[in-house]
């Protein structure tokens, strides 16, 4: 087999991550060189590749499904957003500055050359290339300069696959319309569509699925079902609502559960890191917005953010601000990461991010943070309680000065983070997957809490979580989609010509 596939959605979160996942999983198990791609992300939960590169986390995942390490060849555009109007690009792993929509608009017709360039010397070294889409691919005010979707399609001649979550409600309208407003030369691309997150009798969906090719002239290939099983590694920062426990429900018999309070920030980066916690037995993680929540947890933890100083003065008028320095008197836990550590130093110095300049931080780490137009991207490695741990740095902040004890030894840099009785934060992304350290650390918050009974499992690994949850993926595509009928579509491209809906739109 050789060729590619665009998953496209009918809208963000419609399933498009998760099925390119699986396809490459079930590709990679039968021995097909598979690679992931795509052109252009919008995100802020990313990684830090191999070599220092920046990627959207879900292509991170999708190289794991295929057996491969992250490589910025996967997400040659990543945009962060900073703030509701600009965002952070990276090109090819390496930040390129801050646009506004209107910039971005513009910088299109240059980036299309690196995707298609990238597109194409993915296509030369691997037997089949999965591409996903960014949000709808029936954006059609952005079609003219459009790189993730139609355009990187029709750049590359690839089938497109359209994918809906039903759960949402109207699926069949969304893809019959979806196909509709598309140009006819766009519309000959889409070959099929997939119902995502079902629930119910599927006999009962099958005469609107019918109904639904006769008006398009395209097949349903598959139906997947809902699985509370997927929730690892979501693209979406945003997937998980605020007040919503993080993973699937835990019915693990404890004789304490340690509660963990996670600051939804407005501008939240790498929520990922969080989820490490929610693998464990008898750990409750929350995402939350509010003092009270805080205030009650066994464990608050400050996330990282594309906008420290902003989302610290969200933080003092939630209230939350105060609520964390209620939490530092009575020795409560805290764990800030990244921008939340910066959060809790006593100063920080931001002509880089916010433009701020000087501004007081929480104060509750004698820690002061200066930002630095060079963003640090690096993998690390360390020791942290005796433990090892590997991890990824992606800030502009850095430390400074310090008078207070390091939390971690950094295998090349010397000391990391910084650690006062219960408050601790770090720079690392991604070091409570080592699971070793994340034992000993759910330990320490016990002790600190009280929670004596709370006893931390020995046989949590974070990886092992990841693989199950990609093998689901798989076994999900392996079942429920016509697995022979999209391996036809790789292989046969763009040759079958599917009707064209006729609109009135002019």
């Amino acid at each position: 087999m050789h060729g590619a596939l665009l998953v496209g959605g009918t809208s963000s979160d419609a399933g498009k991550s998760l099925l390119v996942a699986g396809l490459c999983r079930l590709l990679a198990r039968r021995g097909v060189r598979v690679a992931p791609f795509k052109a252009q992300n919008m995100s802020n939960n990313s990684v830090v590749t191999l070599d220092g590169g920046e990627i959207g986390r879900a292509q991170a995942l999708q190289a794991f499904a295929c057996g491969l390490p992250p490589s910025t060849r996967f997400n040659p555009v990543l945009l962060k957003p900073g703030s509701d109007r600009r965002s952070h690009v990276v090109v090819r792993g390496r930040p390129a500055g801050d646009v506004g929509a209107r910039d971005y608009h513009a910088r299109r017709a240059a980036l299309a050359t690196i995707v298609a360039d990238e597109l194409a010397s993915l296509r030369d070294d691997f037997d089949v290339v999965i591409c996903e889409g960014a949000g709808s691919v029936a954006e059609i005010n952005l079609r003219a300069t459009d790189i993730a979707n139609m355009g990187l399609a029709q750049a590359g001649r690839l089938p497109v696959l359209v994918v809906s979550d039903i759960d949402r409600g109207g699926s069949l309208a969304h893809l019959f319309g979806t196909t509709a407003v598309l140009a006819p030369e766009d519309q000959r691309l889409i070959v099929g569509h997939v119902i995502n997150k079902f629930r119910g009798d599927p006999a009962i969906l099958r005469p609107g699925l019918d109904q639904l090719t006769a008006l398009t002239g395209r097949p349903t290939l598959g139906v997947i079902p809902f699985a509370t099983d997927l929730w690892l590694d979501a693209e979406d920062s945003l997937a998980v609502p605020v007040g919503r426990r993080v993973g699937p429900p835990d019915t693990t018999a404890a004789a304490e559960r340690i509660s963990v309070a996670a600051i939804r920030l407005p501008r939240v980066s790498n929520t990922t890191d969080v989820e490490a916690l929610a693998c464990e037995p008898g750990v409750d993680v929350t995402w939350v917005d509010d003092p009270a929540a805080v205030a009650a947890a066994d464990l608050a933890v400050l996330p990282g953010t594309r906008a420290t100083v902003a989302d610290l003065t969200w933080l003092r008028e939630r209230g939350i601000a105060d609520a964390l320095v209620g939490r530092a008197r009575r020795a409560r836990p805290v764990l800030g990461i990244c921008g939340g550590f910066q959060m809790l130093a006593r100063r920080i110095d931001d002509p880089v991010e916010s433009g701020a300049g000087p501004v007081d931080g929480l104060g509750l780490l004698d820690v002061e943070i200066a930002f630095d137009a060079d963003k640090t991207l690096r993998q690390v490695s360390g020791v942290g309680a005796g433990q090892v741990i590997t991890g990824y740095e992606i800030h502009h902040g850095r430390v400074r000065s310090s008078a207070e004890a390091a939390w971690i030894t950094d295998d090349r840099h010397g000391d990391e983070g910084a650690v006062r009785g219960a408050l601790r934060g770090t720079h690392w992304h991604g070091l409570l997957a080592s699971d070793a350290f994340r034992r000993v650390f759910l330990r320490q918050v016990a002790d600190e809490c009280g929670k004596s009974g709370f006893v931390v499992a020995t046989d949590t690994v974070v990886e092992q979580v990841r693989t199950a949850q990609v093998d689901l993926m798989a076994d999900l595509v392996a079942e429920h989609l016509d697995v022979a009928a999209i391996e036809a579509i790789i292989d046969g491209g763009v040759t079958l010509a599917p009707p064209v809906i006729a609109h009135t739109l002019r």
